[in-house]
Order: C-alpha cells, then sequence, then structure tokens
C-alpha cells in the first residue's frame, strides 16, 4: 500500500482571528472565518446562476493519522464548520485508505500528459490529493443518494497541522438536473476534471479558489481580504466549460481560449451591423457536416474581423464550419447527430456581444457582454397569471388573457423592450410627461404591441391592457439591489417598482430574448 504523503503544509498560524464557536474541532485560528468567506462566495457564484440551488459550504477536517479503532480519542472525520452540518462522520472512517485503494488503481496515464515534466514526489503527491478526494466524493455520493435532496461536491484535501482539511460545496439536487449538461467525469491531461456544464465548471472555479486561499502561508486569511468578485468568478467558470469542447476536438485548451475568442467575435460589428449567425465546431469531415463551399486557407478563430465578415453569409440553414483553430467552410448538418459522441458543438451568435454554447439543442451557457449565465425560460403563463393576481388581485379571464397576449408579442421584440403595467399609469404618464410620449389611451393588440415596444424606453399599461404612454424614461431610487451583470433597463425596472407607492409590475426582455417579471413580492422573496 502506498504511504500518504503530505499534500500541501501551510505553517502554523498564530490564533490572532477569534477561534471557532464552541463544539468545532479547533484546527486553526481563521477556520470560522474560512467558511462564512467561503459561503458568501458561494451564494453570490450560484445564486446569481440560478438562485434555487440554495448552496451550502461546510469545512471537513480528516486527521493524518490512520483511525485507532482501539484509541477512542482519534476520530475518522470531523465537522469544523459549521459544527452542526449535519453529516454523520461515522462514514467517512475509511476515507484514507480508500484513497490509497484509488492510487492502485486508477488510470494515472490518463490523468497526466507524459510530456509533463514532474518529480516522482510530484507526481505520488498529486495522486494521493486526487485518491483523498475521490474516497470522499465517494462516501458523499453514498450519503447524497439516500439524501436524494443536497448533491455534494469535495474539494481537494489541503493539510493543515495534523489534520487534511477540504470544502464541501452542497447544492440542490433537484435543480442541478433541470441544467443542460454533457457526459460527466472527463479530465484534462493534468488530471482536473473538466466541466460537463456552466454548473460544474462554477464548481471546480469555487473549490480553486478555496485552494489557493488554503496554501497561503496564513491559510484562508486571503479570502477575508480580497476574495475575487462573483462577476469575474463566472467569467472564469465560462472558460473552463469551453475547455470541454476544445478538449473534445482535440486541441490544447490553453492554446484555444475558445471563451475570450467567441466574446471578442461577438463584440464585433460589420458595416454598423451586429453579429448574428451560426458556428458549428467540429472536426473536418464530420459524417453530421456538409461543406457548401471550403476556403482554400482556413481562417484562424483569433482573425476575429476576419471571422466576423465571414459571419456575414451565414443564413437560417448555413453556417461557419471551424474545428476549434480555424475556420474551414460554410456549410450544414446532415443526417441524425448521436448526441453520445459529444464532438459536434454548436456556437450560435444571438446579438451584440451575446453568443450561446449549444450542443444536441440545448444551451449549455448563454453569455452577455462577457458575463455567461445559464439558460432561461422565455415566459412561464402560469407563473404570470399567479403574480397578476399577488400584485393586482386580477382573476378575471378575460383580462388575464388580454395582458398575456400583451406580454408575449413582447417578448419577441427583437431589441428587447420593458413593459409596466401598473394601477395607476393615468397618473404616472402625466407625472413623467417631460421623459416620455404621451398618446391617447388605447387598447393594446399584438399589433399595437409591436409597435409601441420598437423604440426606447418603458410602456406604461394598467391592468385593464389600456396604454397611456410609451418611450418612458422611469425613476425611482437606488437601493443597491441591481447587479452590473444586467443592463440598465433591468435595473431600472427594479428601482421602478421597488420604489413606487402603486401596486405595478415590470416586465423586461433583454436583446437576447430573456423575460424578467418583477414585482414587489418577488423582489422581497429574493431578500
Amino acid at each position: 500500500m502506498l504511504s500518504p504523503l503530505p499534500l500541501v503544509s501551510a505553517p502554523p498560524v498564530a490564533p490572532t482571528m477569534p477561534l471557532p464557536a464552541p463544539g468545532s474541532q479547533v484546527i486553526w485560528a481563521y477556520q470560522s472565518r474560512f467558511q462564512q468567506a467561503a459561503q458568501a462566495i458561494a451564494n453570490g457564484i450560484f445564486d446569481t446562476l440560478d438562485d434555487d440551488l440554495a448552496p451550502d459550504v461546510l469545512l471537513m477536517g480528516i486527521p493524518v493519522a490512520e483511525p485507532d479503532q482501539q484509541n477512542e480519542d482519534v476520530l475518522a472525520a470531523v465537522c469544523l464548520e459549521p459544527a452542526d452540518c449535519g453529516l454523520d462522520f461515522a462514514h467517512f472512517g475509511r476515507v484514507l485508505a480508500r484513497g490509497q485503494e484509488f492510487q492502485l488503481r486508477e488510470p494515472w496515464g490518463a490523468y497526466f500528459d507524459r510530456e509533463q515534466v514532474m518529480s516522482e514526489e510530484m507526481i505520488r503527491r498529486k495522486q494521493h490529493s486526487i485518491g483523498l478526494r475521490l474516497a470522499v466524493q465517494e462516501v458523499l455520493d453514498k450519503v447524497d443518494s439516500a439524501d436524494k435532496k443536497r448533491q455534494s461536491f469535495a474539494g481537494i484535501p489541503i493539510q493543515i497541522g495534523d489534520f487534511y482539511v477540504l470544502t464541501v460545496l452542497r447544492l440542490s439536487r433537484k435543480v442541478l438536473r433541470t441544467h443542460p449538461a454533457l457526459t460527466p467525469n472527463r479530465y484534462y491531461t493534468d488530471g482536473r476534471l473538466l466541466a460537463s456544464s456552466l454548473g460544474l465548471a462554477a464548481v471546480l472555479r469555487f473549490h480553486e479558489e478555496c485552494v489557493k486561499s488554503l496554501t497561503e502561508p496564513e491559510p484562508g486569511s486571503g479570502m477575508l481580504l480580497r476574495h475575487r468578485e462573483t462577476d469575474e468568478l463566472l467569467r472564469a467558470a465560462g472558460k473552463l466549460l469551453m475547455d470541454t469542447p476544445a478538449q473534445a476536438l482535440g486541441i490544447s485548451p490553453a492554446t484555444a481560449k475558445l471563451f475570450a475568442t467567441y466574446n471578442t467575435i461577438s463584440s464585433l460589428r460589420y458595416e454598423g451591423a451586429e453579429g448574428v449567425g451560426k458556428m458549428y465546431l467540429a472536426k473536418r469531415r464530420h459524417p453530421n457536416l456538409e461543406e457548401v463551399f471550403a476556403l482554400t486557407c482556413p481562417t484562424p478563430l483569433t482573425d476575429y474581423r476576419a471571422v466576423r465578415k465571414l459571419l456575414e453569409m451565414t443564413t437560417s440553414d448555413v453556417s461557419l464550419l471551424a474545428d476549434g483553430e480555424n475556420v474551414y467552410a460554410l456549410g450544414r448538418p446532415i443526417g441524425h447527430y448521436d448526441p453520445s459522441r459529444e464532438d459536434l458543438f454548436v456556437i450560435n451568435f444571438v446579438t451584440h456581444y451575446a453568443w450561446e454554447f449549444q450542443h444536441d439543442g440545448k444551451v449549455l451557457m448563454r453569455t452577455t457582454y462577457g458575463n455567461p449565465s445559464l439558460p432561461r425560460a422565455r415566459l412561464n403563463r402560469s407563473q404570470f397569471r399567479k403574480d397578476l393576481r399577488r400584485t393586482f388581485d386580477l382573476t378575471a379571464p378575460e383580462k388575464v388573457e388580454r395582458l398575456w397576449d400583451v406580454v408575449l408579442e413582447a417578448s419577441r421584440q427583437k431589441h428587447g423592450t420593458l413593459v409596466v403595467v401598473t394601477t395607476e399609469a393615468l397618473a404616472e404618464a402625466d407625472r413623467l410627461k417631460l421623459q416620455c410620449t404621451l398618446i391617447e389611451p388605447v387598447p393594446l393588440t399584438p399589433l399595437i404591441t409591436r409597435l409601441v415596444t420598437s423604440i426606447d424606453g418603458a410602456v406604461l399599461v394598467d391592468p385593464e391592457s389600456y396604454c397611456y404612454s410609451i418611450g418612458v424614461i422611469l425613476d425611482g431610487k437606488a437601493s443597491g439591489r441591481g447587479t452590473s451583470t444586467r443592463g440598465a433597463r433591468y435595473n431600472s425596472a427594479i428601482r421602478y417598482v421597488e420604489s413606487s407607492p402603486y401596486p405595478c409590475m415590470a416586465i423586461v426582455v433583454s436583446e437576447d430574448g430573456m423575460v424578467d417579471v418583477i414585482t414587489k413580492e418577488s423582489l422581497a422573496e429574493e431578500e
């Protein structure tokens, strides 16, 4: 059996910070604050991706010494923070021995690049680290399969004192399964796990941030003083996800830099026009792609302006064909693609600075102005009815249907729009008359909705579907509730709804086609 080697040893830390709460196993002074900081970072990341993921972070400690059944003072594993995490740590009694079994049986040739220069000791340390993480993950999977509510992800163990310390992130199992994903358990050539979804990419990025902090001279202190912003971590997660198609196409993810490449291409205009069209990512002569015509000299993806120019030739059924490094032809899909191959991907350029990463007709990631997000449903009819009932006590079927038709037509607006429904639409139109265009009150039909939502600004409507003003510049008191990842339209809608003394609802249609229904109740639920 391979003897365990220390992973990363951190020097002892003087207890300058407050000690952990009573009941916690004390390993180092920063552990309680570190767990709180890690929880705050997880909340920022996963609430932004999907506010139903409900992230929960705990800190686990595994003694370096093998458990001694004759000595009750030697613990198999302990929960460091929080002390009442709810896990039965009797399940973790054999994780060290199990980790060594993984060391013996894992096909390490698939983990490490033979050309990579690494000493034997470095390789063994990595093997021990990966083996122990796999052992912990195995136990967590068994616990989760019985609980069925949570899905847990183990981080990389770091030795601090006489313990291996690792973060465990738990997310809602049901919500995770609603997110589109590729086949799990694929690896880089250096043994790191590839991301099969944006959610998993965010998990990996979160654990990387925790490992960086735990390996500092004062473990965990860096996360308290200089943690990275949510937007920055999500962009890093987007980069990780785009490594997966690069690896599938046999190119170096580090060289390809697909995430940055598509952000740049989508940001460019051609003779003032925004880029719209598709690009298929696959090796040349893929059985499910037909070339309409080929380029004699393939255009590198990094020649951004040339690729943007080629995008102008695409149509609804003819797209660019690229192998991850070059655009080599224009073509179209043929036959029936077997999704289990996972070697044919689609980049859909939706509008200016917005693109989607797709596989087998499913959107795995949508990126707008460089910020990745999960795809969301455009409109939920049932939820819209509930919002009308809660906000306006509106239940009359004919009135609900008229408003639904208005919102549905507005959601089709190519450049996005904003519709505000308020009981005082007439009074608000008069109050804001210097920053809008007043019109004679008119009941909105699909045709009129299409016309009045084609210009900038909000459309003021009452619950009877009568419109009183268009092109409205909304006001409202800033409360700090908005988000920098969304545009001015979304944030102004939040300010207006939150400040309004009247019952009101804002329907925000983004340029990428997503729809947000904002009410006072929905804002209160986010608190």
